[in-house]
């Protein structure tokens, strides 16, 4: 983690009315903590706890836990503080777990105190030379504390400290411990109780990884009661375990302690019951050596290069309950003898890894109680029918990475208990005695398809709830039969080997919850229509999908209502790389929680990216290059997930970033994690590199001052257009469109010889006045002769264009009219297309060099003050272009005579 820059972390919202501003910090949730685990490597914390958080580079601690929340109840540090001081932690009352990976040198008196509920304390050191002092009570406070670890600094300095009473699990490792007696020395109450009789009890003491530890003083530790001890990757071998003084052992560990034989004195004297011998290259085991041995239920002894096991190792160890002999070099197995009755009560079994070719029929044929069974990434090519008789109770059989080639008739048929069957990395044929039918209770299979004739039918149980298919390159596609898995939940797809009809998978899978798509050219979850699979999957909750490399575009899920979790690994072509953007990865998934991306090749986030991710908490981006980050996110950061884990990833080093730098810094409602040294390259070149946000918040002043502008001229452009928000209800925008429209066309006719009018009278009304115009003007102008002149007027709700825009309706029309004429009346006077004609016509009369004919005709008397422009009206208008129809009964001769020699002044009558 030390060269790691955690950079300024955002708000983490718990609630959304309350936050932190964590600096250097990576927090998160117990149940999200599989998403940055590795991070947490150092000083592992409990997936139970609702929220953790990992601080590093820590200098001063004080400043440090300022910023973290405090509801923490899982806290690892990180940092080259050197001393704790008192009530360090006493703002954290609720702490259950507690890391520290400092440079600690020395802890005051009462550092730890008010940590009451804490459950477990680890101290990690940078170096193994780093000694650390421990004050007497230095846990005396800690009444819940139950394990307790040190791993790297050294203790020789601290002497009488004290153990609190609830302490289960204590732990030294990898420090300058060498001689046991030295633990004893620095915690007494392992030992003090040895004179009354009453010997203090731990469940486990590791003293791993201690180089240096190669002795052992008689009665080291007298009379404790021990559960497990660990002597792993140590010098001190099994014998010595002898010599410590302790009043009980169970479980003993010495993996990778050197060359050794079984120790037989060891197993005896305490009637162990687990015994890991791993690593310890014994390579052959004496039929002597397990007289002693009938007390153990649990022995490892994986790679110690076996090549044999001597007669009835099985039956001198009566209680054996689990065997593992991975990694070693058998190439046989005869764990059963020939006596009538022997039965053995192994239950679990670990043959994987060795070089084993054949398994005779009675190889299990004494193991009635075997459960679990592994036998992969050995030789075998074949297996006969009968090699699994009698494994009446297995569950669990692991075959995968063998040979396999052919199956014997009925080979499962003896395993009706059988639940969990992997075949995976096999190469086996089709066969008639192919048939995976036999037992009723197989839940969960992982199956590299046989190879056989293309259009064959691939047989499966149908109770199955997981299943792993892993296809081979270049094979042709496999059908399923039957076709209905009712409760199958998990499906991992390795390949695509599998043959699906769209329209039926969500028959086939009704209970699928839980997709895997592994190394797959995804062709078929790029397909954005109904027809992809993909889609017909309502109720998937889970989806992993990771590419091969080989996709041309970015694949985009969406449309899945019940997703919950999505990750995509390697989408990004190798062949033809390209920058792809968030929402063509990923668009409407409404109950999306979780987004992991790796590899994807994304290069920009947006907001717009977050509008169909309603339900986002946590986006996880890994390995990406180059990223640039929107400023619409800034806007858009309280709709955003509440977690940001922005892991091995580049920000572009481009002035679009800048704004991001400034924004870490105040505190919006995400929690943002950044991991990763960021470096800008200078611009002059050479070999110096700068931190990302400084370099460019000084590199591009200029570029974050013109935003500020470009912010400032909006709002101050938007405070200003409220007064005409009122004119804009009266359509001013249509009727400057109108307008241009209009200008547009008289400039179009004035290009041509004779300009050519489609009518000849454009009439604006009002729908209230739109009876008078049917009743008095139509038949008047388009009847023909004698009884009118037969014109052609244009109507707006008859002759304008369907679909067209109603400005540019009325620009063209009015343009292509010889003679406009508005009928007003109050009515018309209120309706904003009406105003919009008119002032359209008036500004006509006064752009065009040709200007048309515009006859006003009121249906009742008007103020002059309610005429939109009056002044400007009356100036454009001469004497008589206007005219007032007569009241009901009088004479309209008058009428008609004024419109006829106007039309005919215009040569329309």
């Amino acid at each position: 983690m030390g060269k790691h820059l955690l950079l300024p972390g955002l708000l983490l919202a718990l609630p959304l009315t309350a936050a932190w501003t964590a600096f250097n910090c990576l927090v998160t949730e117990g149940s999200r903590l599989p998403l940055v685990s590795r991070f947490f490597l150092i000083c592992p914390l409990d997936y139970s706890l609702p929220l953790l958080a990992l601080c590093s580079s820590v200098t001063n601690l004080t400043q440090a836990l300022e910023a973290v929340p405090r509801g923490v109840e899982g806290l690892c540090l990180t940092g080259s503080t050197s001393v704790l001081p008192p009530d360090a932690f006493s703002h954290f009352p609720g702490l259950k777990v507690l890391g520290l990976s400092l440079r600690l040198t020395q802890l005051l008196p009462g550092a730890l105190r008010g940590l009451g509920q804490l459950r477990q304390l680890s101290f990690m050191g940078i170096k193994m030379d780093n000694n650390l002092y421990l004050p007497s009570d230095a846990f005396g406070n800690l009444s819940s504390l139950q394990r307790l670890a040190f791993r790297g600094p050294c203790l020789e300095g601290s002497v009488g400290v004290r153990l609190p009473p609830s302490l289960r699990w204590l732990s030294v490792q990898q420090s300058c411990l060498q001689n046991v007696s030295t633990l004893a020395n620095i915690f007494p109450d392992l030992v003090l109780g040895a004179s009354s009789g009453d010997g203090w009890t731990l469940d486990k003491l590791d003293l791993s990884l201690n180089r240096k530890l190669k002795m052992a003083s008689p009665g080291a530790l007298q009379g404790l009661k021990l559960g497990t001890l660990h002597l792993d990757h140590t010098n001190m071998g099994a014998t010595a375990v002898m010599e410590l003084g302790l009043q009980r052992l169970e479980i003993l560990s010495v993996v990778k302690t050197g060359k050794a034989k079984l120790p037989a004195r060891v197993i005896a004297h305490f009637e162990l019951q687990e015994l890991n011998l791993g690593f310890t290259q014994i390579g052959h085991i004496a039929p002597e050596d397990l007289s002693s041995c009938h007390s153990l239920k649990s022995l490892v002894l994986g790679s110690n290069g076996l090549t044999d096991l001597p007669p009835g190792f099985l039956a001198a160890m009566p209680r054996l309950q689990r065997l593992i002999l991975r990694d070693n070099n058998l190439q046989s197995v005869m764990l059963c003898t020939n006596e009538a009755g022997a039965e053995s009560g192994l239950q679990t079994l670990d043959l994987s890894a060795n070089r084993l070719h054949t398994l005779p029929p009675a190889t299990f044929s004494c193991l009635p109680h075997l459960r679990k069974l592994l036998l992969g990434e050995n030789q075998l090519v074949c297996l006969e029918g009968q090699v699994f008789k009698g494994l009446r109770r297995l569950e669990t059989l692991d075959l995968a990475e063998n040979p396999l080639v052919t199956l014997g008739q009925g080979w499962l048929a003896p395993l009706l208990a059988l639940t969990t069957l992997n075949l995976l990395d096999t190469q086996m044929v089709l066969s008639p005695a192919w048939d995976l039918q036999g037992p009723e209770n197989l839940h969960n299979l992982g199956l590299r398809f046989p190879s056989g004739p293309s259009g064959v039918v691939l047989s499966l149980p149908m109770r199955l709830t997981s299943l792993e298919l892993q296809a081979v390159s270049g094979m042709e596609p496999w059908k399923l039969a039957p076709n209905v898995f009712p409760v199958l939940q998990t499906l991992t797809l390795n390949g695509w080997g599998l043959w699906l009809e769209a329209q039926s998978v969500s028959k086939i899978f009704p209970a699928l919850r839980h997709l895997s798509l592994l190394g797959n050219s995804l062709e078929a979850l790029c397909s954005q229509d109904t027809s992809s699979f993909l889609w017909q999957l309502p109720g998937l909750k889970q989806l992993s999908v990771r590419g091969d490399g080989h996709s041309p575009r970015p694949c985009c899920i969406t449309g899945l209502p019940s997703l919950q979790e999505l990750q995509l690994q390697g989408l990004q072509s190798r062949d033809r790389p390209r920058p792809v953007l968030l929402e063509e990865l990923v668009r409407e998934l409404p109950k999306l929680e979780v987004l992991q991306l790796s590899r994807t090749g994304l290069e920009t986030l947006s907001a717009t990216a977050f509008q169909g991710l309603g339900s986002l908490q946590v986006l996880v981006l890994d390995w990406e290059r180059g990223l640039v980050l929107d400023s619409s996110l800034q806007e858009h950061s309280p709709q955003m997930p509440q977690y940001m884990y922005f892991l091995i990833v580049s920000l572009a080093c481009k002035c679009v970033n800048a704004w991001v730098g400034p924004w870490l810094e105040r505190s919006p409602r995400t929690y943002m994690h950044i991991v990763s040294q960021q470096l800008c390259e200078p611009e002059t070149g050479g070999h110096s590199k700068n931190p990302l946000f400084p370099f460019l918040w000084s590199h591009c002043p200029k570029t974050l001052e013109l935003e500020l502008f470009l912010g400032s001229f909006a709002l101050l452009l938007l405070l200003i257009s409220l007064p005409f928000l009122q004119e804009a209800r009266n359509s001013w925008i249509l009727y400057l469109q109108a307008l241009f429209r209009a200008w547009l066309q008289g400039l179009k006719g004035q290009r041509g010889e004779a300009k050519k009018f489609l009518y000849d009278v454009f009439v604006s009304h009002c729908r209230e006045d739109q009876g008078w115009v049917v009743r008095e003007l139509l038949p008047a102008l388009e009847g023909c002769p004698p009884a009118g002149p037969g014109l052609r007027l244009c109507l707006p709700e008859r002759d304008f264009e369907p679909g067209k825009d109603v400005a540019d309706n009325v620009a063209d029309s009015m343009a292509g009219s010889r003679v406009t004429l508005c009928v007003l009346s109050q009515q018309a006077l209120l309706s904003p297309w009406c105003r919009l004609e008119l002032h359209l016509a008036t500004s006509l009369l006064l752009a065009s060099s040709q200007p048309p004919v515009l006859l006003l005709v009121f249906l009742e008397p008007v103020s002059r003050h309610q005429l939109p422009r009056y002044h400007r009206l009356a100036r454009l208008l001469r004497c008589g272009d206007y005219h007032v129809w007569p009241k009901e009964g009088e004479n309209k001769d008058d009428f008609w005579a004024w419109l006829g020699s106007r039309l005919e002044q215009s040569r329309l009558w």
